[in-house]
């Protein structure tokens, strides 16, 4: 892994657009800490440290700190503009957001990682940096000693699909939803359908109906088509494309029953849900004792998309 601390802080000229009233100009670019964190919007890892982000900006943009956002998508559809800016609107952030569609921050950065962060001194020099989440107070006495003060630190508590994960009872990893799916792929096919296996062994995902499986996402073609896996975490993700026909109403199952009290924040009780953009979806949020469970995500009609599972 390479690293850019020590160098000067790369143009931002590369952007292919720019939300909150960017550009930042040389006035205040020069002569002022900055933060800059790379994200994508449906990143999980990215939105567990939005809130702390949110926070450093608000408690010290006055000391004069500059905070950057730059979003560089992951997937095709969050080259979208408008998708980027429901996200920044949805998240409440104020800052000032590069729209990094062409990779040119990404690359000028070397960087690899969602999320990043990089903090730069009053001269332009990158003087550390961290991916991933985690590392708070480190990270905000970073922000402390290039800003020249020292006070107590930010409280921050995420809310909702922000929440720090449930590490201790997370046993099952981001699951990418692709062509080729390899040996935790469990469905059988035949003339041109998948099914279910009558069981999955934990961490395994299957297809349900008429699928087709591309680079980064499968898409339905025919309604009733699901998607399961069988995980262990408190929270339970699925990131979604956009629907170009119109919303899609989904049903979660729990182990062939309507989640209940594990709903997650974008289904009810019953299961039932609606993919209307492109974005992370949370299924389930376990409030009770966390165990093996499985999970069916049913599509009501074709056109659905979806690119990855992710827990928490």
């Amino acid at each position: 892994m390479t690293t850019a601390v020590g160098v000067g802080m790369p143009s931002l000229s590369g952007a292919t657009g720019w939300l909150n009233g960017g550009p930042p100009g040389p006035a205040e670019l020069i002569g002022r800490p900055i933060l800059v964190n790379v994200w994508t919007l449906t990143c999980i890892n990215w939105l567990r440290t939005e809130p702390y982000v949110r926070a450093w900006w608000r408690a010290y943009r006055d000391d004069g700190l500059l905070v950057i956002g730059v979003h560089t998508p992951e997937f095709a559809f969050e080259h979208d503009e408008q998708t980027v800016r429901s996200a920044v609107r949805e998240r409440d952030i104020d800052y000032p957001v590069a729209i990094d569609n062409d990779y040119a921050i990404w690359n000028a950065l070397d960087n690899h990682y969602w999320p990043a962060f990089y903090f730069v001194d009053k001269a332009g020099v990158i003087r550390d940096e961290h991916f991933g989440e985690g590392r708070y107070v480190q990270s905000e006495r970073t922000i402390q000693a290039l800003l020249g003060i020292e006070r107590d630190l930010v409280v921050v508590e995420g809310q909702g699909v922000e929440a720090p994960a449930d590490w201790e009872n997370l046993r099952t990893p981001e699951t990418y939803l692709r062509i080729a799916p390899t040996r935790n792929f469990a469905s059988d096919q035949l003339d041109g359908a998948y099914a279910f296996p009558a069981s999955l062994r934990l961490n395994h995902w299957a297809l349900a109906g008429a699928w087709d499986v591309g680079p980064e996402s499968v898409r339905l073609r025919e309604p009733g088509g699901g998607i399961a896996i069988r995980f262990q975490s408190r929270d339970a993700h699925l990131v979604l494309g956009p629907a170009a026909r119109g919303p899609i109403p989904f049903r979660v199952l729990l182990d062939g029953q309507p989640p209940g009290q594990a709903h997650g924040e974008d289904v009810d009780e019953q299961g039932d849900g609606m993919l209307d953009n492109g974005r992370l979806y949370q299924l389930v949020r376990e409030r009770n004792t966390v165990h093996e469970r499985t999970l069916e995500v049913r599509f009501a009609d074709p056109g659905a998309e979806a690119y990855a599972f992710t827990f928490g």
